[in-house]
């Protein structure tokens, strides 16, 4: 695993470790996968592993999701490994997804992010509200 640390003199820019950098190649991943549409596609790509999901299926179990924005985001799970497309010569082309390994290991802390908001979502609301009306914390 790589480790976070400060840059310093010398290092070569975007050298791995330094997450403070916004050239470090681990800050730009976690851009990548830190998404929520990322975080969505992975889970329901895992829950039909080790099958494959045609991307309009895809598509419906993404509520709210463009065809744009699950394309720019299938194509950067693609690029990055984790997921794998297949394509069936038919007219027009069958287009199939499936996690890779690499993919459904991502899947574990994903799904510990996602169980965390939702535990915490009442008391981050509580949170929000009150910084908005200030008066409700001497109710």
């Amino acid at each position: 695993m790589t480790a976070s640390r400060p840059g310093g003199p010398g290092r070569p820019p975007g050298d791995r470790g330094d997450l403070l950098d916004p050239r470090c190649p681990t800050r730009q991943l976690l851009d990548r996968i830190g998404t929520k549409w990322t975080s969505m596609a992975v889970k329901v790509l895992a829950e039909e592993a080790p099958g494959e999901l045609r991307f309009a299926q895809l598509r419906r179990r993404v509520p709210g999701i463009s065809q744009k924005m699950l394309s720019v985001t299938l194509q950067s799970l693609v690029r990055d490994g984790l997921v794998a497309r297949r394509v069936e010569p038919t007219v027009p082309p069958a287009v199939h997804y499936r996690l890779t390994e690499l993919g459904l290991s991502l899947e574990g802390p994903l799904s510990a992010l996602r169980v965390w908001a939702e535990t915490h979502m009442p008391e981050i609301d509580r949170n929000n509200r009150l910084a908005d009306d200030p008066g409700l914390a001497e109710a």
